[in-house]
């Protein structure tokens, strides 16, 4: 073996050192497209919008943010799977998308594990919502409606942003853990679910709660029957919480939404991304905004404790995935 043989490991690990570094010193170099996997108007558009202008200013160049819905938020994941792993397209996203949509459909090729979390930015809230003119003023007269519908034949619908996503589980796991047949509409996002909801095509959606279904609630266009939370929190104190009903007091969830790039990205551009989303989340104007959305703004986490609550949340998902049995379509 000659000596430039014996190089040549060395020489190429020098090489990608060294573009790590360029990466890290460029970066960003170019607007940062935020890549949000559902229609504008829904609860995630809301996010990225309360976000994208403070986060410009921590990266110094334009946070643009790109709607791409379908296929339980796939789509836009594999968009970024197809860009190149250089920071500048970041998925929002959460486990609908990264973690249970591969679950649901057999057409999905990636895995979880081909992105990485950045870091945290909110936990969701999750609504029970119904549409205006059921026959029920909380979660306890909406089962016993839902079950006297099921034995006349004639099941009650709930909504969701699609196969796979949480809040297809979710409404799964209700008719499973009460007995009462229910039958699952998709759709692209929680904008044209709410459409129907409001329209009456669709009975209930298991909804991550924004402000405008506080709106929609008190303009008599839906009917929030409850929150899936312990106890009432501060914001939401007018509803109740599902601790209080007699039939579902354990049915208690939410959701989290982080910032994700390809696995492959380097290292030092994914540090610059940490700092800056994290910086941003110190932001008062974000942090009014996501709050004023009952958004529970997330602790940042060091970097190094960002990937191990992302490996956490891909077990606990699958976990509720595999209690309904879910199978890939």
């Amino acid at each position: 073996m000659t000596v430039i043989q014996r190089l040549r490991p060395w020489l190429a690990g020098l090489l990608l050192a060294g573009c790590a570094a360029a990466s890290a010193q460029t970066f960003p170099s170019r607007p940062v497209t935020l890549l949000v996997p559902y229609p504008a108007g829904g609860l995630s558009d809301v996010i990225a919008r309360s976000v994208n202008n403070a986060l410009s200013k921590q990266l110094g160049q334009p946070v643009i943010v790109e709607n791409l819905g379908g296929a339980s938020g796939s789509i836009a994941a594999q968009k970024l799977l197809a860009q190149p792993a250089d920071g500048h397209m970041v998925f929002q996203g959460s486990p609908n998308e990264l973690i249970l949509a591969p679950l649901a459909m057999g057409s999905i090729k990636f895995k979880s594990e081909d992105f990485r979390l950045v870091q945290m930015i909110a936990t969701a809230q999750i609504a029970f919502v119904a549409r205006k003119d059921i026959p029920a003023s909380n979660v306890d007269e909406l089962l016993a409606y839902a079950r006297k519908a099921a034995e006349a034949g004639r099941p009650i619908t709930f909504a969701s942003v699609g196969p796979g996503s949480f809040y297809h589980l979710l409404g799964e796991h209700l008719s499973k853990v009460t007995g009462i047949p229910m039958v699952h509409i998709p759709y692209k996002g929680a904008a044209p679910a709410d459409q129907d909801l409001m329209g009456g095509q669709v009975d209930i959606f298991l909804a991550p709660y924004g402000r405008k279904y506080d709106e929609m609630h008190k303009q008599g266009r839906v009917k929030v029957l409850a929150m899936l939370n312990g106890q009432r929190l501060d914001g939401v104190k007018d509803y109740p919480a599902i601790s209080e009903s007699k039939a579902l007091k354990d049915f208690q969830f939410n959701i989290w939404t982080g910032y994700f790039v390809r696995k492959d990205t380097p290292e030092p551009v994914v540090t610059a991304l940490h700092k800056a989303i994290t910086d941003t989340l110190s932001d008062p104007t974000v942090r009014t905004q996501l709050e004023n959305n009952s958004q529970l703004v997330a602790a940042p986490l060091p970097l190094h404790a960002v990937g191990k609550a992302y490996a956490d949340g891909t077990s606990q998902f699958r976990g509720i995935a595999r209690s309904i049995n879910l199978q890939a379509q």
